[in-house]
């Protein structure tokens, strides 16, 4: 299969292509650098130069391809609306070309927390109205909407931390708040829960849905169900050889910025009837034992 993978030089996006090229695929990669056309390139790819604004090259690369995997998006943590809408108007390019064909569409959304307290968020969750789990989920249902077009769209929602080598997100960023604090510090009692999965796992989950998952279909990009976060607060702290200690609510928002919220929510999710569809079983570490490698702090 010919598959035109957006976000092909990313984090997450790289792996997928990877991935699809050990399967026997071929790989037709979306850059708008001569620095990622070098990148797919020397990782077997063949190159479509363009971005997520540019409705007419993803157009296009999705015309030249038998599937799509849109693992792209301009993540905005100051308008998470904007952001979404933008991934909308992308969803709907890539979908319109591939109308009529039975060809698969995959992209990657974001976890939805469950609305019935201490249960796991599953496939079947639906966002509570005004969370921002809204966003994604209102574009995995531009994607479902064109099912019957003739388009064998599904959605792989992804942990909040996916980790491994090259990891720049939510770790990556308590690792260097760590650091400049001289303290590796969780808030409150440090109970709240972060579900996680491993790149190379997600990877894979990637290219079984394409080749397999059912139009319509939610996946769960979730090997580890929730980490305490005050277990990765002690991993980082035993890293780095920093005390660990608990910030209260009140000083939470100076201490972690932005990321004062997202670690302060609990949430939990499974992937069990994903890895029974798909026969998908996550094999990498986990996250205390990549965090333990000492990979990340590497630098």
């Amino acid at each position: 299969m010919r598959v035109f993978v957006t976000g092909a030089t990313g984090f997450i996006g790289s792996a997928v292509v990877a991935e699809l090229r050990a399967a026997g695929h071929q790989v037709l990669g979306l850059t708008r650098s001569d620095a990622g056309a070098a990148t797919l390139a020397e990782a077997g790819a063949e190159v479509h130069r363009g971005n997520l604004d540019d409705l007419d090259s993803l157009r296009s690369g999705a015309a030249a391809a038998d599937g799509v995997i849109h693992t792209a998006y301009n993540h905005g943590f100051t308008d998470f609306a904007a952001a979404a809408r933008a991934d909308g108007q992308a969803i709907t390019a890539l979908a319109e070309a591939l109308s009529g064909g039975d060809k698969p569409l995959v992209i990657a959304s974001g976890i939805v927390t469950s609305s019935v307290p201490g249960q796991p968020a599953t496939e079947d969750s639906r966002p509570e109205p005004g969370s921002f789990a809204q966003f994604r989920f209102a574009n995995e249902e531009i994607a479902a909407s064109f099912v019957d077009r003739g388009v064998r769209a599904s959605a792989v929602r992804l942990s909040p931390t996916v980790h491994g080598r090259g990891d720049k997100g939510f770790v990556a960023r308590l690792i260097a708040i760590a650091r400049e604090k001289g303290v590796s510090a969780y808030p409150g009692e440090g109970t709240a829960h972060w579900p996680t999965v491993h790149r190379l796992d997600a990877a894979r989950l990637f290219r079984l849905a394409l080749e397999s998952a059912p139009g319509g279909a939610r996946l769960m990009g979730v090997a580890e169900e929730g980490i305490a976060v005050r277990r990765i607060a002690e991993a980082i702290g035993r890293n780095l050889e920093l005390p660990v200690a608990g910030v209260s609510p009140d000083e939470a928002g100076e201490h972690f910025g932005f990321l004062a919220g997202i670690l302060a929510m609990d949430l939990r999710a499974s992937s069990e009837r994903t890895r029974k569809e798909l026969d998908w079983q996550p094999t990498q570490p986990g996250l205390i034992e990549d965090l333990d490698e000492g990979h990340y702090f590497t630098v």
